[in-house]
């Protein structure tokens, strides 16, 4: 049975009443069909009870009309105890209370309780009820909005929270290098990737620098990339390095991964209390960039790198001792930013040899540190011809020698 009310906007409406009503008192299609001006066109379905109420209650209803003189069980003797049901019932869905106009405070207590609004039955006619239900169905859809915006609110503070205790502070202090990381995770609306690093200066003056990248683009993926940063900062200030450190990483790697078909690329560098020598290890990760003063900017050497962490298991991975130089700039990244397209979908990868060429026009720009990396990023995306479905982190040192 379907109410219709004349009108300019014929917005459907359905309204599933809940009333017990054997004297035909409230007939809510007649005092529909005699209202005007509304515009809306409301359809109805009747239940007599809470049961028959539970089964009509689908997602195409948009209001509910409780009668509070609706017999039923009430715990505890609480005249709201049907409509407590039925807000139960369809929490997603509008709400009106029916009451005598003898039950005023009961009416008020039935909107403090959930309800969007309270009708008397005897003052009701059908511009009123349909006035009512638009407004209701419209409050209500307000009242949802307002609770996505909180919990979007909640969730980016916590995701700052998370972000401040799990991506990593630098230890740098008393270094004369200045550093600079930029991250993107490849999952939408993510916090972390599989991508890692961490930079920490030892007692004995050395600076150590490390990235990484555990295959896969989970949560799970994200929380192991964690454990091993941890790990190798652990590490490091126990005085492991080069291969001795590889080798315990690849074992807690081992130890804490879900399956033995993940693994993880990993590049460490240790630079001299000098600044001008470092040792490097890679265990299947792509080599660093360096640019020195004065000379265009090129990758380190890569051929005596290590497989990746998890794939051999006793597996070795030879540090190779390189000159720096006076002034430079190191730069070190994950694959993300070099497996984007070069020229849009359907075009060959950017590859190593393109972002050396992309990192030495921006060099010639005079780009630094921070603002060189996030334009390394943006390009790199733009290349690709939208956003990057891998995780991308990149940190840069650089030594200044008249700074040193």
């Amino acid at each position: 049975m379907t109410g219709t009310v004349t009108g300019t906007d014929r917005t459907d409406l359905t309204l599933l009443v809940v009333e017990d009503d054997p004297a035909g008192v409230l007939a809510v299609p007649e005092l529909l069909d005699a209202a005007d001006a509304a515009g809306t066109r409301v359809r109805i379905r009747t239940a007599r009870n809470l049961t028959e109420a539970e089964r009509l209650l689908t997602d195409d209803v948009h209001c509910v009309l409780v009668d509070l003189s609706l017999p039923g069980p009430r715990a505890g003797d609480d005249p709201l105890a049907p409509l407590r049901h039925i807000l139960r019932l369809a929490p997603r869905h509008a709400v009106l209370a029916l009451a005598a106009s003898a039950d005023a405070e009961l009416a008020a207590e039935a909107v403090r309780v959930g309800a969007q609004d309270h009708l008397f039955r005897e003052e009701l006619d059908g511009r009123l009820l349909s006035r009512a239900i638009r407004y209701a169905v419209e409050r209500k859809r307000a009242d949802a909005v307002q609770v996505k915006l909180a919990e979007s609110r909640l969730r980016a503070q916590e995701n700052a929270r998370l972000e401040r205790g799990l991506l990593p502070t630098p230890l740098l202090e008393g270094s004369d290098l200045r550093f600079a990381a930029h991250y993107r995770p490849g999952r939408s609306r993510a916090l972390l990737g599989g991508d890692f690093y961490d930079v920490v200066r030892t007692p004995d003056g050395t600076v150590h620098a490390m990235i990484g990248d555990v295959c896969g683009h989970g949560p799970d993926e994200a929380a192991l990339g964690v454990e091993l940063r941890i790990a190798w900062r652990a590490l490091t200030f126990a005085g492991l390095c080069g291969d001795e450190l590889l080798s315990t990483m690849q074992q807690v790697l081992e130890h804490e991964r879900e399956s033995d078909e993940i693994f993880a690329t990993l590049c460490t560098v240790d630079i001299a209390p000098d600044g001008r020598r470092a040792g490097l290890c890679l265990a299947g990760h792509p080599s660093p960039l360096i640019a020195r003063q004065g000379r265009a900017a090129r990758l380190l050497p890569y051929e005596d790198g290590g497989p990746a962490l998890g794939l051999l298991p006793r597996a070795r991975w030879p540090r190779r001792q390189v000159e720096l130089g006076g002034a430079w700039s190191l730069l070190m990244y994950t694959d993300g930013l070099i497996e984007g397209r070069s020229a849009g979908p359907d075009s060959p990868r950017l590859g190593q040899e393109g972002m050396v060429d992309m990192i030495n026009r921006q060099l010639t720009e005079g780009l630094r540190g921070e603002e060189l990396l996030e334009a390394a990023v943006t390009e790199v995306r733009s290349l690709n011809g939208g956003e990057l479905t891998d995780d991308v982190a990149v940190l840069a040192l650089e030594r200044d020698r008249a700074r040193g």
